[in-house]
């Protein structure tokens, strides 16, 4: 199996940044993609941004230009940097691993989430 452990989240006023991070750890062959997903209250969970094994990124369209996903493979991390935050990134921000572990195919995983309120 695979653990995801997030930190990084909080509150913080509009314009300001945080800096979210993700670490898998676990019986990892391999790991895809890594991500990260956002819910806010009576909401859908919808994607923020994604980084492939390539490096390859993709991003939501209402978070281009101000938030910036890396990785970091040999410490088997994703990071989320967020600037110029607005009251509507307000949500809880899930990371998101697809991952093959020793023995399985690829899996996604998900961690526990980390909310994220930004005040106007």
């Amino acid at each position: 199996q695979v653990q995801l452990v997030e930190s990084g989240g909080g509150l913080v006023q509009a314009g300001g940044s945080l800096r979210l991070s993700c670490q898998a750890s676990g019986s990892i062959f391999s790991i895809s993609a890594m991500g990260w997903y956002r819910q806010a209250p009576g909401k859908q969970r919808d994607l923020v941004a994604l980084i492939t094994s390539g490096a390859t990124t993709i991003y939501a369209d209402s978070v281009k230009g101000r938030f910036a996903i890396s990785r970091d493979n040999a410490k088997n991390t994703v990071y989320l940097t967020m600037d110029a935050l607005k009251p509507e990134d307000t949500a809880v921000y899930y990371c998101y691993v697809n991952a093959k572990t020793y023995g399985h195919s690829d899996k996604d995983f998900w961690g526990q989430g980390t909310q994220v309120t930004v005040s106007s």
